[in-house]
């Protein structure tokens, strides 16, 4: 009787990884978490697709592609990383851009610390933290914005030594969001999310002091056809309304 339940488990084990394996993974940035769930809705109403997401900063998941990872569709939060994909002959072919995104300086509402849009209002805020939550620039592009940002305000020496460190987006959002940091540098995507919104207030930075941000998505090579039809969906009217209401802009 062990025999046999032993027997049925493995073949149930068995017949689960095989199901799994026919499942498409997608990739995407830290930064389109919340604007992807709602697209992910969306595309759902017509199709049946089942995919896993996988979300994170766009350094890290290219290097996890290099390294070997089974994603079908990449949605990154730049163009530097795709392309390195595409140059490695990688992906279907370059992809598309389906983006723009902007950099946002984020508080908690009950810190005290109010964001005003003056140069002279920023040195306050950042006078008055403790802690100034970023995303790591050498994995994330927003995280990399920022320090550009920064940079060209000739604020960098005033916030350098209050820096921490987020692997991604979200998670640096996360440290503010949960008083973990004074404010931070995010998204304009997370800033403008519903759970995040309840609790913060932001101010939209000036997007001529950073490199645009081109968020461009790439196919990888043999892609399945949910993958496929995903892609395609990015780029259509309903998926661009999402995104649009999410504070990007469209290429």
């Amino acid at each position: 009787m062990k025999l046999h339940t032993l027997f049925l488990g493995l073949v149930f084990s068995l017949l689960c990884s095989a199901s799994h394996a026919n499942v498409s993974t997608i990739a995407v940035a830290a930064n389109m978490k919340d604007a992807f769930l709602a697209i992910q809705n969306e595309f759902k109403v017509d199709n049946k697709a089942d995919f896993r997401v996988v979300y994170g900063s766009s350094g890290n998941i290219t290097a996890q592609i290099l390294n070997g990872a089974p994603f079908s569709l990449f949605i990154s939060a730049d163009e530097s990383y795709p392309l390195e994909l595409v140059k490695r002959k990688m992906t279907v072919d370059e992809g598309k851009v389906y983006a723009i995104g902007k950099i946002a300086l984020l508080s908690k509402k009950s810190s005290g610390i109010t964001l005003g849009s003056s140069k002279a209002d920023l040195i306050k805020a950042l006078k008055q933290a403790n802690k100034i939550a970023i995303a790591k620039p050498e994995l994330a592009p927003y995280g990399k914005a920022a320090v550009d940002y920064l940079k060209a305000e000739g604020l960098w020496d005033l916030a350098k030594d209050k820096l921490v460190y987020g692997d991604n987006i979200s998670i640096a959002t996360m440290y503010v969001a949960s008083g973990a940091a004074d404010i931070g540098f995010t998204a304009l995507s997370l800033a403008l999310s519903p759970g995040i919104a309840k609790e913060t207030q932001h101010l939209v930075l000036n997007p001529a002091l950073y490199e645009p941000i081109r968020q461009r998505m790439v196919l990888m090579k043999n892609p399945p056809t949910d993958a496929i039809a995903l892609y395609q969906f990015m780029q259509s009217p309903k998926a661009q309304s999402i995104l649009r209401r999410f504070g990007y802009q469209l290429p």
